[in-house]
């Protein structure tokens, strides 16, 4: 077995002290946080050479680094050991009447497989070994994602639209472009090995005479069975999103959903430390289609599996649910309409101030490589509804309105234009 130091971890109490240490007082720089569901805690990593610190903060009281803060104050909590094999290492570790608290690997951060060794076979050092996860997707889709997570803010008139990030996921190819053949789309949107595809949430704010928040990506309700088939990465997310747009979720005054599949509304609620389900902005109320609701709450074989109930049930518990029922305008300079196909009341969200205009796409677009009519997602419930639907749209989006893209992984908005007779988009200045 051969190990080399991945990183220190410590444990802290006042994560603003310890960072004002760490970042403002060595210069060192700080990586964006990542909730680790499964040990409860927050980890920030500090980049130092070859390794790194963890900042390890509790996010649950009976989390292990609160029992021991609790227990012995702040302070040096583990080392961290990388191996290439780590089912191996603890084989071989076992053989040698080594005492383990894990003997068999579990989810950790940086979406890695970890195992921890008793302090008592380590000499009083509480040892954890890490296995990184292999990459498998290709080496043009990491890039990309390591450059598209920042916000990227528009004026419209007298609105400011800002697109946001809650990280990646992957979906089969095939069912992304429906009976387009592999050899064409593959070009387009590299898979993986397992045929996924990388795919970006990217819910929109809209501040003017109110803050609107329209989706909220994935969320982090869901267990590592679901973020390892999804290929769920959200190592920065809407909360680091939202913070660098300068809003707190109580600054939230409507969330306004597209249609209630779970990539888009997972962040519409979250878990509490006792682990009830509860809305996330506290503040707002959400709008949401009548039609979906009923389909959601309703659901049948064929849709099932994009409707989580833990999503959006809670908003009518809460008594911040506001369903609406035709195309109309939720806010001033924002207005709804509805589209169908992708599901049957699924729409649009049309943004105007002056003689400026946006509209958010949702699935009817969801990345630069469905511009032709005929690439339709294969999740379509009504194909030929969002066939007509996508042709209306490309019609009336032509020209300077400004479009936003949910899926994308490397174009948050653009235009539509026209080149040699086909459609392409264009980048937004």
């Amino acid at each position: 077995m051969k190990a080399v130091l991945d990183h220190i971890g410590i444990a802290v109490r006042d994560l603003a002290a310890a960072l004002a240490f760490y970042r403002d007082g060595l210069g060192l720089e700080v990586e964006a946080s990542e909730d680790v569901a499964s040990q409860r805690v927050k980890a920030h990593f500090v980049p130092v050479g070859e390794s790194s610190l963890e900042l390890l903060e509790a996010t649950a009281s009976d989390s292990a680094i609160a029992r021991y803060i609790e227990k012995r104050g702040p302070g040096l909590h583990h080392i961290t050991l990388r191996v290439d094999d780590i089912a191996a290492a603890l084989n071989q570790l076992k053989a040698r009447g080594v005492r383990l608290i894990d003997e068999q690997p579990r989810p950790g951060a940086e979406a890695a497989l970890v195992a921890f060794i008793h302090p008592s076979s380590a000499h009083g050092v509480l040892v954890e070994l890490k296995q990184s996860r292999p990459s498998e997707e290709p080496v043009a889709n990491r890039a990309i994602r390591s450059t598209t997570q920042r916000n990227s803010r528009y004026q419209i008139g007298d609105l400011e639209l800002t697109s946001l990030c809650d990280g990646f996921f992957g979906l089969d190819g095939g069912s992304m472009f429906g009976v387009v053949p592999r050899v064409l789309w593959s070009p387009k949107a590299p898979p993986d090995e397992k045929n996924r595809i990388s795919l970006a949430t990217r819910p929109l704010l809209v501040r003017g005479v109110r803050t609107l928040l329209i989706d909220a990506g994935i969320g982090d309700k869901d267990d590592e069975r679901f973020r390892e088939m999804y290929a769920v990465e959200r190592a920065r997310n809407l909360d680091h999103a939202l913070a660098e747009a300068g809003v707190a979720p109580d600054d939230i005054d409507i969330v306004l959903a597209t249609h209630l599949h779970w990539d888009h509304v997972g962040g519409f609620t979250r878990r509490d430390s006792a682990g009830h389900v509860r809305p996330r902005f506290p503040r707002a109320r959400y709008v949401v289609r009548r039609g979906e609701w009923e389909a959601a709450t309703h659901p049948h074989e064929r849709n099932r599996a994009s409707y989580h109930a833990q999503d959006f049930v809670p908003l009518a518990d809460a008594g911040v649910l506001e369903l609406v029922d035709a195309d109309q305008t939720i806010m001033p300079g924002v207005r709804v309409q509805r589209t169908g196909g992708h599901t049957a009341d699924h729409q649009i969200i049309w943004i105007q101030s002056g003689a400026q205009r946006a509209v958010y796409a949702a699935d009817l677009l969801p990345t630069t490589a469905h511009l032709p009519d005929a690439w339709l997602l294969g999740f379509d419930l009504y194909p030929m509804e969002s066939l007509s639907a996508k042709k209306a749209f490309k019609k009336d989006a032509g020209g300077e309105t400004l479009i936003f893209l949910p899926h994308d992984p490397a174009v948050a908005a653009g235009h539509l234009a026209e080149q040699n007779g086909r459609p392409t988009f264009q980048l937004a200045q």
